[in-house]
C-alpha cells in the first residue's frame, strides 16, 4: 500500500490574523506560497504599513509547513524590504520605500521632510584629490588635476538611506570645498548656484565593498542600487556623484508623459 505526503490546508480562518490557507497559490514552492501570500496581502491593502503580521507560531500552525519553510519566507521578504522582524516583538509591513526620481536631481532631504520624516546627513569627507585617470576623464581634467572629492551619508529617521561619493570641477566651482555642507548637503547647494543644461543618469545593481556596508549600516552581501549622476553647463562637466542606495530601503524610477516630460505632481 502507497502512501502520498500533501499539504494540509485548513479551511478555518483565524480572525486575529486574517490568515485563510485556502488563498494560497498552488504549484509552488512551499515557503514561495507563504511569500506570495503575505505579498499579496499587503499589495491589496488588507495589511498596510506598520501592521504586526501572524506570527511563525501562527503561520507554522495555520498552513501545516515547517518552522525553517516559514522562517525562509519570513526572511526573503526582510530582505526584500517587504516587512521588518523585531526579535521578541514579531513582523510588520515595512514603510514603503522612498522612489527616487531618475530624470530629475531631487533634494533628498526635502522629499525624505515632505514625508513627514526626520533627515540628518553626515559629511564623511571634505577634500582636494588628484584626480585618477577615471575621475579626470569624466570631469575633462587632465590626469592628476586638482579636483574637490566629498563624502556624505543621508539617513531618514537615522537608517542610512544614500551613501553619496562626489567630485566636483573645480573650474566650473572654485568655491565648492569652502562651504558647510553641514548645513548644506552638495548636492543642494550645486543645484543653487549652478546653472547645469545636460545631466546623465546609469543606474546598476552592485555589491556594497565592506567600507560602503558599514557606512550604510548594512550586510555586504546584499545588493545595492547605484546611481551614476553627471552633469554639465554648456558642455563643460561639473560633476560626478555616485550614489549608492541599501536595495531594501530604497528604489529608482520615473514616471513622465509621451513626448518626454516628467510628471511632477
Amino acid at each position: 500500500m502507497s502512501s502520498k505526503l500533501s499539504l494540509v490546508r485548513p479551511t478555518t480562518r483565524n480572525k486575529a490574523s486574517g490568515v485563510d490557507a485556502a488563498q494560497l497559490p498552488q504549484n509552488v514552492a512551499l515557503y514561495q506560497q507563504i511569500k506570495d501570500f503575505i505579498a499579496s496581502k499587503i499589495q491589496d491593502g488588507t495589511w498596510n504599513a506598520g501592521d504586526r503580521l501572524p506570527s511563525e507560531n501562527d503561520l507554522v500552525v495555520q498552513f501545516g509547513m515547517s518552522r525553517m519553510t516559514v522562517n525562509r519566507a519570513l526572511r526573503e521578504l526582510v530582505e526584500q524590504g517587504r516587512i521588518k522582524r523585531i526579535a521578541g516583538v514579531g513582523s510588520f509591513v515595512a514603510d514603503e520605500k522612498p522612489q527616487a526620481n531618475l530624470l530629475q536631481i531631487v533634494s533628498l532631504a526635502e522629499d525624505i521632510r515632505r514625508r513627514g520624516h526626520d533627515y540628518q546627513c553626515n559629511v564623511v569627507t571634505v577634500e582636494r584629490v588628484s584626480a585618477s585617470l577615471e575621475i579626470a576623464s569624466a570631469l575633462g581634467l587632465g590626469t592628476g588635476e586638482s579636483v574637490f572629492h566629498t563624502v556624505c551619508v543621508h539617513l531618514e529617521d537615522g537608517v542610512p538611506m544614500q551613501l553619496e561619493d562626489r567630485y566636483v570641477n573645480p573650474r566650473v566651482v572654485p568655491d565648492f570645498i569652502q562651504q558647510d555642507f553641514h548645513r548644506e548637503q552638495p548636492s543642494d547647494f550645486l543645484v543653487r548656484t549652478v546653472l547645469f543644461d545636460q545631466m546623465e543618469h546609469v543606474v546598476d545593481a552592485v555589491l556594497p565593498t565592506a567600507a560602503q556596508a558599514s557606512l550604510l549600516q548594512m550586510d555586504a552581501h546584499l545588493p545595492c542600487l547605484l546611481l551614476t549622476r553627471r552633469t554639465w553647463t554648456r558642455e563643460t562637466p561639473i560633476t560626478l556623484v555616485r550614489c549608492l542606495h541599501p536595495g531594501t530601503r530604497y528604489r529608482l524610477g520615473s514616471r513622465f508623459r509621451t513626448d518626454g516630460n516628467a510628471v511632477t505632481s
